[in-house]
């Protein structure tokens, strides 16, 4: 079934690639269980085992993080998003996966030039003043470039590698078959949902390879920043300048592959000595970073999920510019009210509370809601009448996703996500101050929040919001009555009901039905032939009536045949 499944001409040689990569890695056996090698070998593609385990002395999560870079930008990138999955992977793989870093050498660039003049409708030296044919920075699914424009300003020249999407979207049908594949054979992996993983990163890498999504991404973040003021500073007269920076999009040269933004000349987040040297204010930087990106989750619910260093620049007046808006998350009203009941209860230690959200995020799932509770309630206790300037949300946080890990509760995706930024979050504020206090930092944003959603206003929009479902509901009842009415008098009512392991036990029950049949068939060639040996007359070799000899010649071709199937029946089950 999977060798059918791959059986596709235009993934075989990417699929050859991969399975040599894994082998070498020390995956040799996960590349046999999940079918790859007999179907390349069917495919007149040798596999070389004499490589295999070369590298397996190496630490299991040291050698997935260099498969995964060998293997290319998709896996790269989805390293990357495993970074985020706090609650799928212990503490040492999570730190491996963040170890992945996305650079690549440049593209040569006469590419990139044909590129740019397809996108721009002109080449580069006639769009800009000036374009630098050195990029600033390659990574594996682009490349940027300086250059200025007429006015003197700065921009970026975010160019897309040419020929990539391709190689991508081979990468993705692999990855999703192979996530059916673990899901149907494995019962312990539906819990973590690999299928929904598969697909949340696909569509996340989807909209990462179109630039105009980008662009978008960022002007939304600009917006919601528009008015945006530092409420703990001191009033200014006149018009204080943007404490949050969000790069310009010149729309005019941006598209799908293309995207052309403003310039950020400022100090990168990874430069704290050049930030002292600057004379900035580490604490009020580590200040408005928290409450920037805070704002972003708790009252936009539109945030930059990936806020590292390298995302970050700052600027004179301790203002700080964020950059790279490829990769983004949404929370809808319900999910944040989730979230801010669970902060609010770590914070001020309501297990009752924490346990009622945690219940929610397990949807469907079987859990043990007695144990779970238990944990909380210990998880808690161990955190209560400890100061709250000495609490960290990001540790918390961690070990409450270390419980959620224990239960085999996967959270949902856009949770995963917004975490792992908390946590990044939270490191990049100690880094920039030490005694940075992230809790000291959430409490009002949620508390205003909180109370935002209870306003009299609030409520009386979501009741409206909720009357205007409710009346619709009702209207379409008579007409969806009449449709199931309509079917069941035609006979055509059905009802569907998909069951996962059903779908494996008919494959077995196939193979049996297709293996007793054939022995049939052997048994009946051998008492035919044996008859006809005992009848006088016919052609004859050797002496030997020569229907006679087809029949035990084409019986013991069937025995073979049968021996074989059962054989690498036993063994695929020992595996």
């Amino acid at each position: 079934m999977f060798w059918q499944a791959l059986a596709a001409g235009r993934d075989l040689g990417r699929l050859h690639e991969i399975a040599s990569i894994l082998i070498r890695y020390g995956f040799g056996d996960m590349v046999r269980r999940m079918g790859l090698a007999n179907a390349l070998e069917r495919a007149g593609h040798a596999l070389l085992w004499k490589h295999a385990d070369e590298l397996a002395h190496l630490e299991p999560p040291a050698r997935v993080r260099r498969a995964l870079e060998e293997l290319g930008p998709t896996f790269v990138k989805l390293g990357q998003v495993l970074a985020t999955r706090v609650d799928l992977f212990a503490p040492e793989w999570i730190a491996e996966f963040g170890k992945l870093q996305d650079s690549a050498p440049p593209s040569p660039y006469d590419e990139i030039h044909r590129q740019l003049t397809e996108e721009l409708g002109a080449p580069p030296e006639k769009i800009f003043v000036t374009f630098d044919p050195e990029p600033l920075a390659a990574a594996s699914i682009a490349q940027v470039h300086r250059a200025s424009l007429a006015d003197g300003s700065l921009v970026v020249v975010k160019v897309r590698r040419p020929g990539i999407r391709p190689v991508i979207e081979a990468d993705l049908r692999w990855l999703m078959r192979l996530a059916e594949l673990a899901e149907a054979e494995n019962p312990e992996l539906r819990n973590f949902h690999p299928q929904e993983v598969v697909q949340q990163f696909s569509m996340s890498l989807q909209r990462e390879l179109d630039f105009a999504t980008e662009c978008r991404n960022s002007e939304g973040i600009a917006n919601n920043f528009a008015d945006y003021i530092d409420q703990d500073a001191p009033a200014s007269p006149g018009t204080p300048p943007a404490i949050i920076v969000i790069p310009r999009v010149y729309w005019q040269w941006s598209s799908e592959r293309v995207c052309v933004q403003e310039f950020i000349a400022g100090i990168p987040g990874r430069n704290l000595t050049a930030v002292d040297q600057a004379g900035l204010d580490r604490k009020v930087l580590a200040r408005r970073g928290a409450n920037a990106v805070l704002k972003m989750i708790v009252e936009d619910g539109f945030f930059h999920a990936d806020p590292h260093p390298g995302n970050v620049f700052y600027l004179p007046g301790n203002r700080i510019a964020f950059i790279d808006f490829g990769m983004v998350g949404r929370l809808t009203g319900e999910r944040r009210d989730q979230l801010i009941r669970l902060l609010l209860g770590l914070v001020h230690h309501e297990p009752t509370r924490i346990a009622d959200v945690m219940l929610d995020w397990t949807g469907d799932g079987v859990v043990d809601e007695a144990g779970l509770i238990r944990e909380i309630q210990i998880f808690v206790d161990q955190y209560h009448g400890i100061p709250l300037k000495q609490l960290s949300i990001g540790t918390m946080l961690s070990e409450l996703v270390a419980i959620l890990r224990s239960h085999r509760i996967a959270l949902p995706a856009d949770l995963a996500l917004l975490i792992k930024a908390f946590i990044t979050l939270e490191g990049m504020g100690r880094e920039l101050d030490p005694d940075f206090n992230m809790t000291a930092a959430a409490i009002p944003i949620l508390r205003r929040s909180l109370r935002a959603r209870y306003k009299p206003a609030a409520l009386i929009k979501r009741g409206w919001r909720s009357a205007a479902e409710m009346l619709a509901l009702v209207a379409d009842l008579p007409h969806d009555l009449s449709r199931l009415l309509r079917a069941a008098r035609r006979g055509r009512l059905e009802i569907h009901i998909d069951v996962t392991n059903l779908k494996h036990v008919g494959n077995q029950l196939d193979g049996a039905a297709n293996r007793l049949v054939i022995g049939i068939i052997v048994a009946a060639l051998i008492i035919g032939s044996s008859i006809v040996m005992t009848v006088p007359g016919g052609p004859t070799l050797l002496g030997l009536p020569i229907f006679g000899l087809l029949g035990y010649l084409s019986a013991a071709a069937g025995g073979i045949w049968l021996l074989l199937s059962i054989w690498r029946s036993s063994k695929a089950d020992r595996e």
